[in-house]
């Protein structure tokens, strides 16, 4: 899975912040926060194609939480981007 190409994210104080631009935007109007785990996890996303399971330990490299809680997150988030259409 991966970001469509059509959403950008911006860092609004400590907040992040994820639209739609080019076309996508004439139909998606909302606005996605995320909190600094799922900026992580979306700018992966943004470059390449991943899997739960490389998400899940790209987590691990980088905070240290244990696997139960960084493959519970991944799965939030992606259940997340999935229902707002945008991941492909």
């Amino acid at each position: 899975m991966q970001i469509k190409p059509d959403f950008t994210i911006q860092k609004v104080g400590s907040t992040y912040i994820a639209v739609a631009v080019g076309e996508t935007s004439k139909t998606f109007h909302a606005m996605i926060k995320l909190n600094e785990t799922g900026a992580f996890l979306w700018n992966l996303l943004a470059e390449r194609d991943l899997t739960e399971d490389e998400l899940t330990d790209a987590l691990l490299g980088e905070y240290e939480i244990d696997r139960e809680t960084a493959a519970r997150d991944v799965k939030r988030i992606v259940e997340a981007l999935t229902a707002n259409g945008v991941l492909q």
